[in-house]
């Protein structure tokens, strides 16, 4: 029975971010801030996921929790969605820490460690949508329209960086599970252009909701041990 990790994404950044950071920590679970801490942001591209995996295995961790910010590739799932997805999309990335036959793997959600997660969210806070497709890409910037009509007719959620941690994690040896935030509609989806003004407020918005969440769920997951 090893220690719960809990990786926070940009959800974790900005005007209520130490609260969630707070809530995650005080329950015993290694934290692990994506995109570094303090004013030094890390790029979705730029992030050293082994970096960032690696000493979690040293910490005693067996399963992570990761906390991402993505945009809906779906009308039916608005802004403030929580959805806890079951595959992914990422034909780009070539993450692996190794460097031999052994990065031909086969990767995925940890499927009893999301039911798990999923039954404890469910208990404690709103119940995520259970399983959708996540949809990587390279970042930092935007997806044009055009590239998200595309991406929409295969996913439903898209973001820039849970894939490659789910690969990472898994040659590790971690259970890894993903709950995504929806911080936008992608770009094309809602009226007008995409705003990232708007987004940072609903973002903020978001981010009570994640403290709570949090708080609630993390007992039920018994951070230092199951």
């Amino acid at each position: 029975m090893g220690r719960l990790a809990v990786i926070l994404g940009s959800n974790a950044l900005g005007p209520g971010g130490e609260e969630i950071v707070t809530s995650a920590a005080e329950h015993g679970a290694a934290i692990v801030q994506r995109h570094g801490g303090g004013a030094d942001f890390v790029l979705p591209h730029e992030i050293d996921h082994i970096a960032n995996l690696r000493p979690l295995v040293e910490q005693g961790c067996d399963r992570v929790l990761a906390i991402a910010s993505v945009g809906s590739l779906r009308t039916d799932l608005p802004v403030g969605t929580l959805v806890c997805p079951d595959d992914f999309i990422a034909l780009h990335v070539s993450d692996s820490i190794f460097a031999d036959a052994r990065a031909h793997s086969a990767p995925s959600f940890a499927t009893h460690w999301r039911a798990e997660l999923l039954a404890a969210w469910a208990e404690g806070a709103e119940t995520p949508v259970d399983g959708g497709v996540y949809w990587q890409t390279i970042g930092p910037r935007f997806e044009t329209p055009a590239e998200i009509r595309l991406i929409a007719a295969h996913a439903d959620v898209v973001g820039m960086t849970v894939a490659s941690e789910c690969v990472i994690a898994g040659e590790l040896g971690l259970e890894y599970a993903a709950i995504c935030v929806v911080d936008n509609l992608a770009n094309g989806l809602a009226e007008g252009k995409l705003s990232v003004a708007e987004m940072e407020a609903d973002r903020l918005v978001n981010a009570g909701r994640l403290r709570d969440g949090l708080a609630a769920v993390l007992p039920r997951l018994g951070a230092v041990g199951r």
